[in-house]
């Protein structure tokens, strides 16, 4: 008996050692790599949000710009800094994969291989090295699929608060949480784990989930759903790649690296056709379910993504009964080293590990590149890649006008962003260059308003001059060139003056919610 509880703890710890490895792998990747990047777009954009924290923004619900405020509060707002806790989150997807993975019987393998699989995904990577929403997603998610699972094997149906508490502040990082979270339910409904239903539990911890997120809500409801008007100018305006459902999968199936196809359509397998995945088919639906809805709504290929660690799980769980046979051990050991060469040779066009032109005589040699999710015309660089460039000169170009302004004309000149991007950059690295905050009327920017500028004397970024018809006088001032930002980022800086109407009165018309 004592025999065999040893042999049992040194294989839990034996399981644990290789799926610690496989975590601290993923996470010094993420900290060496980008060192020849910048700021990512959206990251300016979330950062600027997290000196103005309040219970919803346009385009997303307020937790990542709590997540922000919290990394600049505790480690500062180098770019260094700011990709650790993403970095600390995708190490963490790793360690949920092989808990779910052990939850479902796997052993050592199983574990390992559910961690390695969730490693090499290249959609991972890239997303796991940028402060955004869909870096902390999967956590929700997951988290909640191995609440569920514990619920299943063990029971205890108060673990149901814990999965109102995840699916609550799921909600409050990104409103894709309602898509899995129905998903959950469908998948309930439609197996016997409907049992739930008749628990108490699982309706108190629906009412937890209702009121965390209650608050995004009603900031919403107040402001006339921005989010809805937003999804709909995107849809109007074909941004998006449109995707028929064969080039869908195709997509997500390099997304998770294709030889990872075997594990995650082994784990569908699991749920759906295994005596030991029966009990667990909800999640299988709840997949399904999610899958489909993310599909008819023409969407980009990594919305998809949150779902895979616990089909990895499943899917490890049931190539280590197939592979158990000692004569196939070999084939544990072929799989692992053969992934990892192709994962390898791919991972440059995803994470970015090599300078920009290393990349491109990269890139063109091996004759792959990253899927395109909008439709914008590209440069040197893919836009994932080039969204990193351009936004300090850009500040610096900038600030060399403004400074040459007499200092009353200053103190009344407006910064104005055609977007987002360019508005971060300036509140980002203004203060280095003696710059004020910028004014936008793009997303949430639009809600910040003018910030107490008149409009006559105002410094424009990213527009045109057939666009500023309403000032008195145009003059170009300067230019955005960087030779790797995406090509809408190079445009001449325009100085307006005497806008008419004044910027208070024109202001409606500034709205850019796209």
């Amino acid at each position: 008996m004592e025999s065999a509880i040893s042999l049992k703890t040194r294989c839990i710890a034996s399981a644990g050692a290789a799926v610690a490895l496989i975590a601290v792998v993923k996470l010094v990747l993420h900290l060496y790599a980008g060192r020849h990047y910048g700021y990512f777009v959206d990251e300016l954009y979330y950062l600027a949000c997290s000196e103005h924290l309040a219970w919803g923004y346009v385009d997303q619900p307020p937790l990542i710009a709590v997540i922000a405020r919290i990394g600049r509060v505790l480690f500062g707002d180098s770019l260094a800094a700011i990709h650790l806790l993403p970095a600390l989150a995708g190490a963490a997807k790793v360690v949920l994969a092989a808990l779910i993975a052990r939850e479902l019987g796997g052993r050592r393998f199983a574990q390992a291989l559910a961690a390695f699989a969730v490693l090499v995904a290249p959609g991972y990577l890239a997303l796991d090295n940028l402060l955004t929403m869909n870096v902390f997603e999967p956590l929700f998610w997951m988290g909640c699929a191995y609440v569920l699972i514990r619920i299943v094997k063990t029971g205890n149906e108060r673990l149901w608060l814990w999965f109102g508490l995840l699916a609550g502040l799921g909600l409050e990082n990104k409103h894709s949480m309602l898509i899995f979270g129905a998903g959950i339910v469908a998948g309930l409904l439609v197996t016997p784990a409907r049992r739930s239903f008749r628990s108490p539990w699982i309706w108190v911890a629906g009412a937890l989930a209702f009121l965390i997120f209650l608050p995004n809500l009603l900031w919403n409801f107040q402001h006339h759903f921005p989010f809805l008007e937003l999804q709909e100018n995107i849809r109007r305006s074909g941004r998006n790649v449109a995707m028929p459902p064969l080039a869908f999968l195709t997509g997500l199936t390099s997304f998770m690296l294709p030889l990872t196809l075997p594990v995650w359509l082994a784990g569908l397998w699991y749920f759906f056709f295994a005596r030991e995945g029966k009990p667990y088919r909800a999640l299988g639906w709840a997949f399904l379910f999610t899958l489909g809805v993310i599909m008819a709504m023409n969407p980009r290929i990594y919305y998809a993504g949150p779902a895979f660690p616990m089909l990895f799980g499943a899917g490890a769980v049931a190539w280590e009964s197939w592979l158990a046979r000692p004569r196939l051990e070999w084939v544990k050991s072929a799989y692992f080293a053969v992934t990892a060469i192709c994962a390898a040779a791919i991972a440059p066009l995803y994470l970015p590990v090599l300078p920009p032109a290393t990349y491109i005589s990269y890139s063109r040699a091996i004759g792959m590149e990253q899927a395109r999710v909008e439709n914008h015309k590209l440069g040197p660089l893919p836009q994932l890649y080039a969204d990193q460039f351009g936004w300090e000169e850009m500040v610096a170009t900038t600030a060399k006008f403004y400074r040459a302004l007499p200092p009353e004309v200053r103190a009344k000149t407006a910064i104005f962003g055609s977007n987002f991007g360019q508005a971060g950059a300036v509140d980002l690295f203004g203060p280095k260059y003696g710059l004020p905050k910028a004014i936008s009327g793009h997303q949430n920017y639009y809600f910040w308003g003018p910030r107490g500028y008149t409009g006559e004397s105002v410094i424009v970024l990213g527009e045109t001059r057939d666009q500023l018809k309403a000032c008195s006088t145009v003059e170009q001032v300067g230019r955005a060139d960087h030779p790797y930002a995406m090509p809408y980022e190079h445009f001449d800086i325009f100085y307006c003056r005497g806008l008419n109407p004044p910027l208070d009165k024109l202001w409606p018309s500034v709205k850019n919610w796209n």
